[in-house]
């Protein structure tokens, strides 16, 4: 298999509108998901069970937490499209059903319509941004790995205290976790220039779309408490 960064143009070329194109899906696939959720009443079930407990949301966040290194190895280690697409489905529901409480009090306690509209637009600006970044300098940003794997063990335990000792985790830290996010996109996106094989377009739309997702989460928990101050 050849890796992107010494395949010839034409498969390089294919590679990355084949990485694009399954991202594109993935979230086209979660807001069908999570319009279906909303239409049925799962997602206010969901929002009234996580949020009447706390260990409803240890539930969830671990299960989210095993389901993602789950979806992640089986993609980067296996061959198989059709077990490739099943893991990054499984992953999609997985991500509506934590999105479920956020979009749902966004949607319904804000007293703003455009909310999500609006984190939506941010988050793909910023997103086109980022990749543009990593397209046009075609730097190797994956030196950002070590970074990102102390700040996400920094951010799951804050996560985790913030549940146990029932503080809140104010705007800073959303602002925090955008950084977070975005520096991930830069890492994802330069694996996509030059670190996958030309094969492994599944597992790069699958990162790429865990980055996004994770992005969009804290623009949305951002303009929930800007809203809030009003």
């Amino acid at each position: 298999m050849v890796s992107v960064a010494y395949a010839s143009v034409d498969e390089r070329a294919k590679f990355i509108q084949q990485t694009y194109t399954h991202l594109a899906g993935a979230i086209i696939a979660f807001i069908i998901v999570e319009f279906i959720f909303f239409q049925i009443g799962l997602a206010r079930a969901i929002a009234d069970f996580i949020f009447s407990t706390r260990m409803a949301w240890f539930a969830i966040l671990g299960g989210m937490s095993l389901l993602g290194w789950f979806a992640r190895e089986l993609l980067s280690q296996n061959d198989d499209r059709e077990t490739q697409y099943k893991a990054f489905g499984i992953y999609i529901i997985g991500k509506a059903i934590i999105f479920a409480p956020i979009l749902y009090i966004a949607a319904n306690y804000t007293g703003d319509s455009n909310l999500i509209p609006t984190a939506t637009i941010l988050t793909l600006f910023l997103f086109a941004g980022l990749t543009t970044i990593a397209f046009t300098s075609r730097q190797d940003f994956s030196f950002l790995n070590s970074i990102l794997k102390v700040g996400g063990f920094v951010a799951l335990g804050l996560i985790i205290c913030s549940l146990l000792f029932g503080f809140s985790l104010g705007i800073w830290f959303s602002a925090s976790m955008i950084i977070f996010a975005s520096a991930a996109i830069l890492r994802d996106t330069s694996k996509v220039i030059h670190r996958y094989q030309t094969h492994q377009y599944v597992a790069a739309a699958f990162s790429l779309f865990s980055s996004v997702m994770l992005l969009f989460y804290y623009v949305v928990r951002i303009l929930i408490r800007t809203q809030s101050r009003r």
